[in-house]
C-alpha cells in the first residue's frame, strides 16, 4: 500500500508539472496579445528561450544551488548535473522536472515587461542568469531548507519571530522575484518610443489581439491548478486529498474575485469595464493567493482576490503615470505588487497562525521580513544585471528596429504573413 501511495503521489506531481509547463504558452499568448503584431515572433521565441535554457541550467547547476546542503543557509552546493545528492521520498528526476517548471515561470515573467525593445541576445543572457543564480539562491532560503524556513528552535527566524516564512507555491519566491526583476528591467530599458508625450502624459499603445491575451489567461488559470495544488507534492491519503481539494478551491475563488474587483473598479473609474485590465485582475488574484492557499479559508481567498484585483489598477496607474516606467503587460504590478500583497495577507489571514485569527503577530512579522529580504535580493540582482548589461553591451535595439518591429530584424521572419 505504501508503494501504491508513493506511485500515486509521483503521478500527481508529474501531472501538476505538466500543468505548470502549460503555463508557458499561457504567458506567451498573453504577452503576445498585449503587444503589437510586429513583435509577436520575438515574444513567442523568448518564452521558448526561458524554458529551453532554464531546463538545461537548472538541471546542471541551479537544482544544486537550490536544494543542495551548505550548512550556512545561503546557497546550496552546485551539483553539475549529478542528482544523487537529493534525498527525498519522491523520485529525484520527477522532483527536478517539477521544480524546473517553476524556475522557468519566474524567468518568463520578465519577458512581457521588457517587450518590444530588448535585444534578443541580451534577453538570452539575463534569462540564463535568472534561472542559474537569482531564482535558485532565494529558493534555497525557502523551499531548499535555508535560513528563512529553518524551524530549529535556535534558528534566526524562530528566535526572532517565533515562526518561519511561509510561501506555499510561490507568491514571493516565484512571482515577486519575477515582478521586481521585470520592473527594474523595464526601468533600465526606458519606455517604448512614443509612449510618453513631451509633457510627460502617458499614451496608450494597444496590443494587437485581446483574443490571444484572453486565451493566454484562460490557459494560465488552468495551469495554476497545477501550480498551487501540485505544491502539496502528494495526493494519497485523507490529509493530502483534503489539502489539494482545499487549495483548488481557494485558488479558483481568488482568481474569480480578482477579476470581479478589477472589472467593477475600472467600470467605476473609467466609465466602462476594461476587458484587458480584468484579464490582469484574474492573474492578480491568482498571484496573491499562491502564498497562503493552503492556510487561508475560502473567505480569506476571496478577500485576497478582491484586494489584489483592486490594487492592481492603482499599481498600474502609479507605475505608468507617476514613475513613467513602461511595462506593456503590467507584469510588475500583477506579479510583483500582488505577490507582495498575497505574502503579507497570508500572515494576517492564515487560520492556523494568522494575526487576524488571534494567533499573535509573530507569523505576520516573519512574512514581512521574508518578503522584504526576497525583494531586496531581487532588486540588488536586477540592478547589477540589467544596468551592467546596459553599460557593457546595451540592452535596447536601435530606434529603427523598434519602429519597424523586432521580428524581421532580430529573427528574419514575421509571425503573420
Amino acid at each position: 500500500m505504501n508503494d501504491i501511495a508513493l506511485s500515486l503521489d509521483t503521478v500527481w506531481m508529474l501531472l501538476a508539472a505538466m500543468l505548470v509547463f502549460f503555463m508557458q504558452p499561457g504567458f506567451a499568448l498573453c504577452e503576445a496579445g498585449f503587444t503589437r503584431s510586429k513583435n509577436t515572433a520575438n515574444i513567442l521565441f523568448k518564452n521558448f528561450v526561458d524554458f529551453m535554457f532554464g531546463s538545461l541550467l537548472f538541471w546542471f547547476l541551479g537544482f544544486g544551488f537550490m536544494f543542495g546542503s551548505d550548512g550556512a543557509g545561503f546557497i546550496g552546493m552546485p551539483n553539475f548535473g549529478n542528482l544523487s545528492f537529493y534525498d527525498g521520498n519522491l523520485p529525484v528526476e520527477g522532483f527536478l522536472i517539477f521544480e524546473t517548471v517553476f524556475c522557468a515561470t519566474s524567468a518568463t515573467i520578465v519577458s512581457g515587461a521588457m517587450a518590444e525593445r530588448t535585444k534578443f541576445s541580451m534577453y538570452v543572457i539575463y534569462s540564463a542568469v535568472i534561472s542559474l543564480f537569482i531564482y535558485p539562491i532565494e529558493g534555497h532560503w525557502t523551499w531548499g531548507g535555508g535560513w528563512l524556513c529553518n524551524d530549529a528552535a535556535d534558528g534566526f527566524m524562530m528566535r526572532t519571530f517565533g515562526d518561519v516564512f511561509h510561501d506555499f507555491a510561490g507568491s514571493a519566491i516565484v512571482h515577486s522575484v519575477g515582478g521586481v526583476l521585470a520592473l527594474i528591467g523595464a526601468m533600465a530599458l526606458g519606455p517604448r518610443r512614443g509612449k510618453y508625450a513631451k509633457d510627460g502624459s502617458s499614451r496608450a499603445i494597444p496590443g494587437h489581439s485581446l483574443t490571444l491575451a484572453a486565451l493566454g489567461v484562460f490557459i494560465l488559470w488552468m495551469g495554476w491548478f497545477g501550480f498551487n495544488p501540485g505544491s502539496q507534492l502528494a495526493a494519497s491519503g485523507a490529509v493530502n486529498r483534503t489539502a489539494i481539494s482545499h487549495v483548488f478551491l481557494t485558488t479558483n475563488l481568488a482568481a474569480a474575485a480578482g477579476g470581479v474587483a478589477t472589472m467593477f473598479l475600472t467600470w467605476f473609474r473609467y466609465g466602462k469595464p476594461s476587458f484587458s485590465l480584468t484579464l490582469n485582475g484574474v492573474l492578480a488574484g491568482l498571484v496573491g493567493v499562491t502564498a497562503g492557499c493552503d492556510l487561508i479559508s475560502p473567505l480569506g481567498a476571496v478577500v485576497i482576490g478582491l484586494l489584489c484585483g483592486t490594487m492592481l489598477v492603482y499599481s498600474i496607474e502609479f507605475i505608468d503615470h507617476c514613475l513613467h516606467i513602461d511595462d506593456p503587460v503590467g507584469a510588475s504590478s500583477v506579479h510583483g505588487v500582488c505577490g507582495i500583497i498575497g505574502t503579507l495577507m497570508t500572515g494576517l489571514l492564515s487560520t492556523s497562525n494568522g494575526a487576524l485569527y488571534g494567533h499573535g503577530w509573530g507569523f505576520f512579522g516573519a512574512q514581512c521580513f521574508g518578503i522584504l529580504v526576497i525583494v531586496l535580493w531581487a532588486s540588488a540582482c536586477g540592478f547589477v544585471l540589467f544596468y551592467g548589461i546596459k553599460k557593457l553591451h546595451g540592452l535596447r535595439v536601435p530606434a529603427r528596429i523598434e519602429d519597424e518591429g523586432l521580428d524581421i530584424y532580430e529573427h528574419g521572419e514575421t509571425c503573420y504573413n
